[in-house]
């Protein structure tokens, strides 16, 4: 845990002053084990980053004098479509789309996904928020990556996903393309980013994204699970750091 989330109900009567006492707290206690007046990082879910000085702590409880004057990371210039992976699979992914501060994340059924993986309890909203903060906390961001399900490929592609394009490229990884990923620079501007099942899609998948918007891209001459494609993609578009002085907030 790298900074410690907030949620607005931790704050004390609309004060500075944050309570925690909840799984949190255990971490703080048996892990970081801070000092009175120590300095912690901490963040608002969904808001501001900044530090925390602790201004008490037992066995129960800890309480943060709550400063929070930095912005929260830069966004990640990516929006993923994935063919749902595996469960397992699935829940390292989530962490890795949060570290690298995906905005969004759709989740697509496709001809080599089993039908299994759709009644995984890992697809539950607790579970995935779960696994998402436990990107977060690693990241240091306090953002929260939207995860969209849709069950159904083709009115996915047909109806929805030029429309979540907007303006702009959409891109799908296909071992048969015959540009990769470095060749086009896909990191020069915003885009989605479709990643197939292991195997990948099926021809007919393939064609019918390409008919509606996408343009197909190979992410090199190796076969890779579906983790690896993912990190792959997001690491050839670092978001952009920023300096100590623009990440203030005035």
């Amino acid at each position: 845990m790298n900074i410690i989330l907030l949620r607005k109900h931790d704050f004390i009567h609309n004060s500075t002053k944050a309570l925690i006492e909840d799984d949190r707290f255990v971490h703080i206690l048996r892990v970081i084990k801070p000092n009175i007046g120590q300095s912690l990082k901490v963040g608002l879910l969904g808001g501001s980053c900044g530090y925390g000085i602790v201004e008490s702590i037992n066995s129960k409880r800890v309480i943060f004098n709550v400063v929070l004057n930095e912005k929260a990371p830069n966004r990640h210039p990516f929006d993923i479509v994935l063919a749902l992976p595996r469960p397992k699979m699935l829940r390292r992914i989530l962490r890795t789309i949060a570290e690298y501060g995906v905005d969004n994340l759709h989740l697509i059924n496709s001809a080599r996904v089993e039908k299994s993986y759709w009644q995984s309890p890992l697809l539950q909203q607790e579970k995935i928020h779960d696994a998402l903060m436990a990107g977060m906390e690693r990241s240091k961001d306090t953002i929260m990556t939207n995860v969209w399900q849709h069950q159904r490929f083709r009115p996915f592609i047909e109806d929805e996903l030029a429309a979540i394009c907007g303006d702009r490229s959409c891109w799908i990884t296909d071992m048969s393309a015959t540009r990769s990923a470095v060749d086009i620079d896909i990191s020069s501007k915003p885009s989605i980013v479709i990643i197939g099942p292991e195997g990948g899609f099926v021809p007919f998948e393939i064609e019918l994204a390409i008919s509606t918007i996408a343009q197909p891209i190979h992410l090199g001459g190796r076969t890779l699970s579906v983790d690896t494609a993912v990190t792959t993609v997001l690491a050839q578009a670092l978001p952009k750091s920023k300096t100590s002085n623009a990440n203030q907030l005035k």
